[in-house]
């Protein structure tokens, strides 16, 4: 009689989402739905695309992900926390406890050095001056920015500002990264290298990804895919071959 293969123990949650629905007030009165009863998980390790067209309401599940708004209904759990009642200073704390944040347009300061935008994020964290600068410069080294940190963004190339971006997300030691069109402002072989970063950091420091995007070549570079149009998820397991399947 053979025995049962001993299953793995599952990773914690890191984003529960159940039945969010959200809606928005019209100028002419009543409301519009933009988000029907979207309900997933996200396991600690996990790299995951949330794809969808314009208007399918994949921003605004990104921004509910992000503590940055509230649903309308459902509930969202945090790391075991329900932020879903939170007031907007419980969801700041919220933010920059769990949430390492990387936009498609960088928002670096310009007039700032490179080590001072990585540093900035830990300015709320109590840090004295001397551990702020340690471990930005350890995460500037970790995305292989190790030499350029008394430069400013204007000097960098595009993929060089997304990995200074990256490691200010980092700099926080976030539980996950929410990345929103991370590659939106690069050419190609650009959005490869930052893709490539971000399979790696997953792959050798297990930290949850997040990505955004409406591009399937974009998304092909998770491991599981969220498909959403019109509001609803359409899809949502390992990214298929073909997009024309979603």
């Amino acid at each position: 009689m053979k025995t049962a293969k001993p299953q793995p123990p599952k990773q914690p949650l890191v984003i529960s989402l159940n039945k969010i629905c959200k809606d928005f007030p019209l100028e002419m009165g009543g409301v519009q739905r933009v988000l029907f009863d979207v309900t997933f998980d996200v396991r600690a390790g996990e790299f995951l695309s949330v794809m969808g067209p314009s208007g399918s309401g994949k921003s605004t599940c990104m921004n509910i992900i992000g503590a940055l708004d509230v649903p309308t209904s459902g509930t969202y759990q945090l790391y075991g926390n329900d932020i879903t009642n939170m007031t907007s200073d419980m969801l700041a704390t919220a933010r920059n406890e769990y949430i390492g944040f990387v936009f498609q347009n960088f928002n670096l300061l310009p007039r700032r050095s490179v080590l001072d935008n990585v540093m900035l994020p830990l300015m709320y964290r109590g840090l004295d001056l001397s551990e702020r600068a340690d471990r930005a410069r350890a995460m500037l080294k970790k995305v292989g920015l190790e030499k350029f940190e008394r430069y400013n963004p204007t000097q960098l190339s595009g993929g060089m500002k997304q990995r200074v971006a990256i490691a200010r997300a980092l700099a926080g030691d976030p539980k996950l990264i929410l990345a929103d069109e991370p590659t939106g402002a690069l050419d190609t072989k650009m959005s490869d290298d930052i893709l490539d970063l971000f399979q790696k950091l997953n792959r050798e420091t297990g930290i949850t990804i997040v990505m955004i995007t409406h591009e399937f070549d974009i998304a092909r570079y998770s491991r599981r895919l969220i498909h959403i149009r019109d509001g609803r998820i359409t899809h949502d397991g390992p990214v298929p071959r073909d997009e024309r399947v979603l």
